[in-house]
């Protein structure tokens, strides 16, 4: 077992819940293994955290920064809509940058960040909606699927916001089957790299409420990419407009899309909670 290099400075924060720890490797690089990233994430003998974010510097000359997301179970992530909220937050108060909007690199591409206020909006870029780009195992490329779940069929939507999504409705998200159903659609076979899985409640043609289980951390108080899905989802589907306000545990967001190759644009705050080293 490698020991977690000290001292290791870092930012606890949170979006709505969905909380950080935050890491500045822009000026000397960070190496931390799966298991390393499960001994910080746990919440009796760690930091304790949802995702890991690391900052750093930029190699491509047409963004700020790369950021890279970690989840509680040590694996890589491709997208973080909370974290990424955080992210402009702590790049900006760290002096890092004085940039607004900021552009940063992620594995699932390029997103802008620009500060408001109290509140981050973040450009998510355009959904991907075909099975083949989620990944999903699915004979036609439809609004709706049938999911054989234990002895259930489930009608899902799926979405990929950087990460892949699946949505289904539910009549109360209070009494949904997240801690039961959650696990199962996440490692289902038709999902070869794995899902989060959205229990979307449809208040109104633009309010929502929404419990995500994540992949690789459960179900978290919020999800930023979560939200974006299932605002995609209703809209697709017919059951909501644009803007879609979306309560989750932690707090709400609002999302906007108008439909078809335009971007998602989720905005949300960010919170710092305290600095810290480990070691």
């Amino acid at each position: 077992m490698q020991p977690i290099p000290t001292p290791l400075a870092f930012t606890k924060m949170h979006g709505l819940g969905n909380d950080f720890m935050v890491l500045d490797a822009t000026r000397a690089p960070i190496h931390l293994d799966s298991e390393q990233i499960r001994r910080l994430a746990d919440r009796h003998f760690g930091v304790g955290f949802d995702q890991l974010l690391v900052v750093e510097s930029a190699t491509n000359p047409e963004v700020d920064f790369n950021y890279r997301i970690f989840n509680a179970d040590g694996g890589e992530v491709e997208q973080c809509g909370n974290g990424a909220r955080c992210f402009a937050r702590f790049v900006h108060e760290k002096g890092l940058t004085q940039k607004n909007p900021v552009r940063v690199s992620t594995k699932a591409g390029i997103i802008q960040l620009n500060l408001q206020g109290d509140f981050v909006q973040v450009d998510m870029g355009v959904p991907k909606t075909s099975p083949k780009e989620i990944p999903f195992s699915a004979a036609t490329d439809e609004i709706f699927h049938f999911l054989k779940v234990g002895d259930q069929t489930l009608t899902i939507s799926v979405v990929n916001m950087g990460n892949p999504h699946a949505v289904l409705q539910v009549s109360n998200v209070e009494t949904a089957p997240v801690a039961q159903i959650g696990p199962m659609i996440e490692s289902h076979p038709s999902f070869p790299a794995r899902v989060n899985v959205g229990f979307m409640e449809v208040v109104s043609r633009n309010h929502i409420k929404l419990r995500v289980f994540e992949r690789g951390a459960g179900e978290t108080l919020a999800c930023g990419t979560g939200a974006c899905a299932a605002a995609v989802a209703g809209i697709r589907a017919g059951l909501l407009d644009s803007p879609v306000k979306v309560e989750l545990a932690g707090g709400e967001l609002q999302i906007q899309w108008a439909g078809i190759a335009t971007s998602v644009i989720m905005e949300g705050p960010a919170t710092k909670v305290y600095e810290g080293f480990w070691g």
